[in-house]
C-alpha cells in the first residue's frame, strides 16, 4: 500500500534525533555550545585531536580504533539510523553518531555527527530548530577553506544564526576556517582575510569571532583554547588568583591547563614572550608525551625542565587541570617551587567548587 503525500510530508519532517540534555542534568538548565558545519568540513578529525588525545598523521586512519581512545576518556558513544523519504518518494537511511565526554569537570561536549547530506540538514533545521537552538551559549561553525560549494556552506550557516536569533540572541558566534594547510602560503591571510569579512558581514547583526585553522600545526589548539576561555564564568577572579601565586612564588609565567584536552584555558606572565604561539605548542608537545606514556602503560603526572636560562615545572593541580610554572631565578630550587604549588592546590579547586562552568558542548 502507498503511502499518502501527507504521510510521506510527515515523514520527511520528523527526520534527526531529537536533542536531549546529558543523562542526569535537568532539561533546561545547561546552556548548549553548538559545532556545526558540513559533512568532510573536518569536524571528526577535530574531535580526535582535541578530545580523543589524536595525533594530526593519525586522522588518516580514523576508523574502529577511536572507539578504543573514546572510551578510554569516558566518551558515551552510540549510532542511530534515521529514515528520510526524499522528493521522488524514495527512502534512504542515515547513521547518526551520538557521544559526549565531560571535561572542565562538569563541561560536556555532546556529539551528533551526521553525514551532512543537504535533504538531511534542511529537514533538521525545520524539524529540530527549537530543540537545537534553545539556551545555545556559543555556535563554532567550521568550513572547510577549499569547499566547492562555498554558496551552499554560507546558506547553512544563514540558516543557523536565523535559528540563533530566534532563539538564543545573546549566543557567541565562532567561526572555523579550517584546512589552511591546503592554502599556498603566500595566498593565506589574503584568503583568510577575505572570509572573514563575508561572515562578519552575514553575521550581522551577530558579532562573529573567526580563526584559521589545520590540525597539522598550533593554530587549532589557539582556536579551541579561545573558545573554551569563553565558557568559563569566572576567568576573572580565577586570572587575579593566578597572578597573586605568580607574584607570591615569584614566578615568570604561569599556565593553567584543563586536564583532559591540555587546552591553555587560563594564564599570568609578567613579561612580554617572543613566541606568541607557545602555550599551544606546549600543549601540542605534552599530548604527544602523554601518548606517549600511554603505550607503555604509564600515565603522565609531572615534568620538570631545565636549563641554563629557566626552570619549568608541570605538574597536577586541581582534579580539572594541570599547572605549568615558569622559573627564571636560579636560587630558588625546585622543591621550593613544587611545594608552593602543592600548598596553591586546595585554594584553586575551591575556585572551581564554587562556580564551575556548568555549559554543555553540542557538536552537529
Amino acid at each position: 500500500m502507498e503511502e499518502s503525500d501527507s504521510e510521506k510530508k510527515t515523514e520527511k519532517e520528523n527526520v534527526g534525533p531529537k536533542v536531549e540534555p546529558p543523562l542526569g542534568e535537568p532539561e533546561g538548565s545547561l546552556g548548549w555550545v553548538l559545532l556545526m558545519g558540513k559533512s568532510g568540513s573536518g569536524k571528526t578529525s577535530m574531535r580526535s585531536i582535541i578530545f580523543a588525545n589524536y595525533i594530526a598523521r593519525d586522522t588518516r586512519r580514523l576508523g574502529a580504533t577511536i572507539l578504543d581512545r573514546i572510551h578510554s576518556l569516558q566518551i558515551n558513544s552510540s549510532l542511530s539510523t534515521y529514515s528520510l523519504v526524499d522528493s521522488v518518494g524514495n527512502t534512504k537511511t542515515f547513521d547518526v553518531e551520538h557521544s559526549h565526554v565531560r571535561f572542565l569537570g562538569n563541561l560536556v561536549l555532546n556529539l551528533w555527527d551526521c553525514g551532512g547530506q543537504d535533504t538531511f540538514m534542511e529537514n533538521y533545521f525545520t524539524s529540530q530548530r527549537d530543540n537545537i537552538f534553545r539556551n545555545v551559549e556559543v555556535l563554532i561553525y567550521v568550513f572547510d577553506v577549499e569547499s566547492r560549494e562555498l554558496e551552499k556552506d554560507m546558506h547553512y550557516y544563514q540558516s543557523c544564526l536565523e535559528a540563533i536569533l530566534q532563539n538564543s540572541p545573546e549566543a557567541k558566534i565562532f567561526c572555523l576556517v579550517h584546512k589552511m594547510d591546503l592554502v599556498q602560503e603566500d595566498q593565506r591571510d589574503l584568503i583568510f582575510k577575505e572570509r572573514e569579512e563575508d561572515l562578519r558581514r552575514l553575521s550581522r547583526p551577530l558579532e562573529c569571532s573567526c580563526f584559521r585553522t589545520s590540525i597539522w600545526d598550533e593554530t587549532l589548539y589557539k582556536a579551541w583554547s579561545s573558545i573554551v576561555y569563553q565558557l568559563i564564568p569566572n576567568v576573572q577572579q580565577l586570572e587575579m588568583n593566578l597572578r597573586n601565586f605568580a607574584e607570591i612564588i615569584e614566578a615568570d609565567e604561569v599556565l593553567l591547563f584543563e586536564r583532559a584536552t591540555f587546552l591553555v584555558i587560563s594564564h599570568y606572565q609578567c613579561k612580554e614572550q617572543r613566541d606568541a604561539h607557545r602555550f599551544e605548542k606546549i600543549s601540542n608537545i605534552i599530548k604527544q608525551f602523554k601518548l606517549s606514556c600511554s603505550k607503555l602503560a604509564a600515565s603522565f603526572q609531572s615534568m620538570e625542565v631545565r636549563n641554563s636560562n629557566f626552570a619549568a615545572f608541570i605538574d597536577i593541580f586541581t582534579s580539572n587541570t594541570y599547572v605549568m610554572v615558569v622559573m627564571s631565578d636560579p636560587s630558588i630550587p625546585s622543591a621550593a617551587t613544587l611545594i608552593n604549588i602543592r600548598n596553591a592546590r586546595k585554594h584553586f579547586e575551591k575556585l572551581e567548587r564554587v562556580d564551575g562552568p556548568k555549559q554543555c558542548l553540542l557538536m552537529r
